[in-house]
């Protein structure tokens, strides 16, 4: 199938970022996702499709819509790996670049993935669907078995039930990373190690709630690790396309906590360090064989970090067409939009000579932003 001589949709809560790769390599995209910002409708037909009252994102209503969109092929990213009858509802009629239905139903289970993984001489934490014994002293985390972006997560007390809908899983400490890579059902191709940002009031974020990522230089050992963690979860799920397992590192052992079998968050800074299609790299994966010539490895020089900004108050924008001149912020919304708080506003960019260079210039830019947008709102209340 050639990606440019037929439309493309893309699917998913936030869509641009793949959007933006498809595009980049000549595909003709419609894109659908609850969003509809600035800079997607430069590069793409976009369809909006808000979420609902109570913000979640509900994949079946978005794949029910897209029926009356004219499209050869579709690919999805989050949260379409949580509702495998939605991608197949999405997927009819349709090439699917992504994983199958069937995969996402073993792979994205809680329980079935730390009851393989062991086996495998994989490392991964206990998991649990009902509350753990009183007398076991070891931290817990109630998350949901559909999870998302660190949403929804709390730390288990004793006490606690645990819904049908949820699970406890055991606490790792250590570093939060994640490995990013190609797969095409048996072979990987891994593309970079990337730390992962969570909780962060720098960034107006709470709790575990993802909020960005840095793409590090070094950690050679880890990397080789979290390859071998990645090719085992590959084969054994029999994984295509761009994805990625977030872990935690215990030292240079990574803890496989979630397997995201679709492009990941992460994944645009691996074609900003170093040029790689990310777009062209998934469809090779998902339709034939890993592609050559790729850049693989974490010997880089240079540290390159995206971070998502969380409205730390109801705000209404300004401005934001000017934001487009800016190549470092994408996922702009539209000027007037109002903001809840604890919702997205944008995400940013910035490299370093280090991780924590990066993380500071990220933190910098992130400092400039909120002064911008909650100065604008205290002259607008005075």
């Amino acid at each position: 199938m050639s990606t440019a001589s037929a439309a493309v949709l893309i699917a998913g809560v936030s869509a641009r970022a793949l959007a933006e790769s498809a595009a980049r390599a000549g595909a003709d995209v419609i894109a659908i996702d609850a969003y509809g910002d600035l800079d997607l409708r430069r590069i793409a037909r976009v369809v909006a499709i808000p979420r609902t009252r109570n913000g979640s994102f509900d994949s079946m209503r978005v794949a029910r819509a897209s029926r009356r969109i004219d499209a050869g092929a579709v690919a999805y990213v989050s949260s379409f790996e949580n509702s495998p009858a939605a991608v197949a509802t999405l997927a009819r009629g349709r090439t699917l670049l992504g994983n199958s239905p069937l995969v996402l139903k073993r792979v994205r289970d809680p329980l079935a993935l730390a009851r393989a993984l062991p086996p495998l001489g994989a490392h991964t934490p206990a998991v649990r669907a009902s509350p753990p014994l009183v007398s076991d002293a070891t931290r817990w985390l109630l998350k949901p078995r559909r999870s998302g972006g660190g949403h929804g997560i709390v730390r288990w007390m004793r006490g606690m039930p645990v819904p049908r809908s949820s699970i406890v899983q055991e606490r790792i400490r250590g570093r939060a990373g994640s490995i990013v890579f190609i797969a095409d059902g048996v072979h990987v191709l891994p593309l970079a190690l990337t730390r992962q940002l969570s909780g962060d009031p720098a960034f107006g974020a709470s709790g575990f709630a993802y909020c960005g990522s840095i793409l590090e230089p070094g950690h050679p050992e880890l990397f080789a690790n979290a390859c071998e963690l990645a090719a085992t979860i590959a084969r054994e799920f029999a994984l295509r396309g761009v994805c990625g397992i977030d872990f935690i590192a215990r030292g240079t052992i990574p803890y496989a906590i979630e397997v995201n079998p679709r492009p990941t968050a992460s994944m645009e800074l691996v074609e900003r360090a170093t040029g790689t299609s990310i777009w062209l790299a998934h469809v090779a994966g998902c339709t034939s064989a890993l592609p050559s010539g790729v850049e693989t490895g974490g010997a880089r020089s240079v540290a390159h970090g995206k971070a998502v900004l969380y409205a730390r108050r109801p705000v209404v924008l300004g401005d934001t067409d000017r934001w487009l001149a800016d190549d470092d912020v994408r996922d702009i919304p539209a000027p007037g939009e109002r903001i809840a708080r604890g919702s997205p506003i944008c995400t940013i960019f910035a490299s370093g000579r280090t991780s924590a260079r990066c993380y500071a210039a990220l933190a910098r830019r992130a400092r400039i932003r909120f002064a911008e947008i909650e100065g604008r709102m205290r002259r607008k209340s005075a």
